[in-house]
């Protein structure tokens, strides 16, 4: 009997493409199976065929009713020479070798075939603009082996890459290409070593984050913005210029592109804020109202009663100031008023409230009375501290920060907040920065009013900042390089951007997944990280809500020296099935 051959064995499919790509041409005298029905003689061990077995002189008797499977079909090393066989079942007549058939020789060329293709698959680590194939790419990425990375979101995101060409930023990149994203990379200049470092298809912007003006046409139809770039030396200008002016150059461009957006909607854009007072006229001064008081009264209160005041007045030149002293122990001034919101508009949609200020930067604290209007007696009060800094700043300040005045009151809840309370108190005052603020009496203060809103919800982050732990860095450097950096967080989290701020430990190469990670805050880690497992985690933070407004410390597990537990570290080992990110920051507070 004639045993037609349709399937290649161990698994391998006979078609022209393995997990979605073209085969590579062989060089082998033997040509592939695929699409070709092959006729090969076998023996028919059964009785009255007078086959070769027969033939061969081997008695047929009770023995052959029971016959072993797997010898059924079985090529006699006789019949090894190519002949040509017709058959009526086949449609087209090839002569092959036995080795077109033998397992140990479809294994070998399976074999064959696999290396090729991980060749081409791994090799998309080194992309090129002149030596990739864009068929090759869109097999991988679309219908390939790595159509598993892809994530829902990815085709409607548009991210952009700040530091393309750093350590980490290359690896976002490919890791952003791989999941289905669209990519777009801010370099300084676009010179032949710049184009051989990203792939072809990440669309590439020139422009320096230190000029805002170079920032605009990078910014435009981004959705998410993952910031790697850091200076190039340790001179403080650099620093000032990357670290810091850069991160603060490029969130004001993505904030003012969102309200552009914003705009263009009437409104209706996720990105829309809440406009609750904008001081620019004196009719936005109505229903303001300046008060005093003290915390406790008693002999030494008023034997050191020197006197308090407070105004709040819109200046010749259209500001809308707040200021006064307080020179009366344990004494404050405010500044408050009744909320009145847009119809239809509750609090309990947005996130926190951020103000637009300007002074001598003094801390504030910040009161919201939330209850029924019904019957104001039933309100409870909820402060949040907030600190300004000399010249004009954003204070972001999410509903999360407030806390209840009495300990027993239920936490705040933004749906029945109906007053909000700026209040000035001397005691707790944080010693400004500049000789002229040192020379400022601390418990006088000024504070001018631009704007107050409140920010939308949002359950992903717009913006993730790579900066640094402090860890590996030399101890005459690590101080003026951590406050570069911590400047840069600072102008973050006033943005009004929902954020994530990574600080990795000293930075290794390697292959990421390799070891556990930890998370945790408070500057307590000591071991590196490979850039791999950093830009992982920088991928699987955009959609993750548990990532929003955090900031963490992240390393390579290790063990504490004897006697130095001082707390209790959480390992997440790295896997592609599971997000591990997820529970690893679960635990960690928001806007730390």
């Amino acid at each position: 009997m004639a045993l037609q051959v349709g399937q290649i064995p161990n698994g391998l499919s006979a078609k022209s493409n393995f997990f979605g790509l073209p085969l590579p041409n062989s060089t082998s005298r033997h040509q592939p199976l695929a699409g070709i029905n092959v006729t090969v003689i076998t023996s028919k061990l059964s009785a009255g065929d007078g086959g070769q077995k027969g033939r061969r002189g081997v008695k047929s008797g009770s023995r052959k009713q029971k016959k072993d499977p797997e010898e059924e079909g079985v090529v006699s090393p006789a019949d090894s020479a190519a002949e040509v066989v017709s058959d009526a079942s086949s449609s087209k007549q090839v002569s092959i070798s036995l080795d077109d058939v033998n397992p140990v020789g479809l294994g070998r060329r399976s074999r064959q075939i696999f290396d090729e293709i991980w060749r081409k698959f791994s090799g998309l680590g080194q992309l090129s603009r002149t030596t990739t194939d864009e068929g090759f790419h869109d097999g991988v990425l679309i219908s390939g082996p790595m159509c598993e990375f892809t994530i829902p979101e990815a085709q409607d995101t548009t991210v952009l890459v700040v530091g393309a060409t750093s350590r980490i930023g290359r690896i976002v990149v490919r890791k952003l290409m791989i999941r289905g994203y669209k990519v777009k990379a801010l370099v300084r200049k676009t010179d032949q070593e710049v184009l051989d470092m990203l792939p072809r298809s990440v669309d590439i912007v020139v422009g320096d984050v230190g000029e805002p003006s170079t920032l605009k046409t990078a910014i435009e139809g981004c959705n998410k913005i993952i910031y790697c770039a850091t200076a190039r030396s340790l001179i403080t200008a650099d620093l000032y210029r990357v670290d810091y002016r850069g991160v603060y150059n490029v969130t004001k461009a993505f904030q003012d592109y969102n309200n552009k957006l914003a705009q263009l909607r009437a409104g209706k854009s996720s990105k829309s804020k809440l406009l609750l007072a904008k001081f620019r006229t004196s009719e936005s001064l109505k229903g303001w109202e300046v008060h005093q008081g003290t915390y406790f009264q008693d002999i030494l209160a008023a034997k050191y009663d020197g006197g308090m005041d407070a105004k709040f007045e819109l200046t010749d030149s259209g500001e809308a100031v707040f200021s006064g002293y307080v020179l009366t122990r344990g004494g404050y001034v405010e500044l408050s008023k009744r909320l009145s919101l847009p119809l239809g508009s509750t609090l309990d949609r947005y996130d926190g409230l951020i103000l637009s200020v300007g002074g001598n930067g003094r801390s504030y604290i910040l009161i919201l009375e939330a209850g029924p209007l019904a019957d104001t007696s039933h309100s409870k009060l909820y402060f949040a501290r907030m600190n300004t800094k000399v010249g004009f700043c954003r204070v972001r300040i999410p509903f999360s920060s407030f806390r209840a005045v009495k300990p027993d009151d239920p936490p705040l809840d933004p749906f029945l907040v109906h007053t909000l309370t700026i209040r000035f108190e001397p005691r707790k005052q944080r010693p400004a920065e500049g000789p002229a603020a040192m020379a400022q009496d601390p418990r006088s203060f000024k504070l001018i009013l631009e704007y107050i809103k409140a920010l939308p919800n949002g359950g992903e982050t717009d913006f993730i900042l790579v900066s640094c732990s402090g860890a590996g860095i030399e101890s005459s450097r690590r101080e003026q390089v951590l406050k570069a950096k911590q400047s840069g967080e600072d102008s973050v989290r006033r943005s009004g951007l929902g954020y994530t701020i990574i600080r990795p430990g000293p930075l290794q190469e390697g292959p990421g997944g390799q070891r556990a990670l930890i998370f945790d805050q408070g500057n307590r880690i000591s071991q590196g990280i490979s850039c791999a497992d950093v830009a992982d985690i920088c991928v699987k933070a955009l959609h993750d809500p548990t990532a929003r407004n955090k900031s963490f410390d992240v390393c390579y597990e290790h063990m504490a020296e004897q006697g130095n537990e001082l707390y209790e570290l959480v390992a997440h080992l790295p896997d592609k099935a599971n997000n591990y990110l997820a529970p690893a920051l679960a635990a960690l507070d928001k806007n730390t």
